[in-house]
């Protein structure tokens, strides 16, 4: 998974365990896509403190994964979804009414 992605996906699936400190930095950093100095600036800490930070806040995040294995669980049932979707519109092309079984997958989809 590429770092970005990765980090992204396990803010969002384990950011609500950290603290209010820590999704500051981390959202400055994942989803503001700021340097580590604008945030430094903005907090008066040093870019190294942040810096030091984002890595410990990447160590909790993996952690969690590690233990927990939500991201890989969201990740397999996404491209179980894909593929689902992906056979819906062959059968569909093939004259199949799947708007139902569409209307569930989607719903499903949504809910991951």
């Amino acid at each position: 998974m590429e770092k970005i992605v990765e980090r992204s996906l396990l803010f969002d699936i384990y950011g609500p365990l950290l603290t209010d400190h820590q999704k500051s930095i981390y959202s400055d950093v994942v989803d503001n896509d700021y340097s580590l100095s604008e945030i430094g600036e903005e907090l008066g800490i040093s870019r190294q403190g942040v810096h030091d930070a984002v890595k410990r806040i990447d160590k909790i995040l993996t952690d969690y994964e590690d233990k927990l294995h939500f991201a890989d669980s969201y990740e397999k049932n996404q491209k179980i979804i894909d593929d689902i979707k992906a056979e819906l519109k062959r059968l569909s092309a093939d004259g199949v009414d799947c708007s139902k079984i569409s209307s569930l997958v989607d719903k499903l989809s949504e809910d991951l």
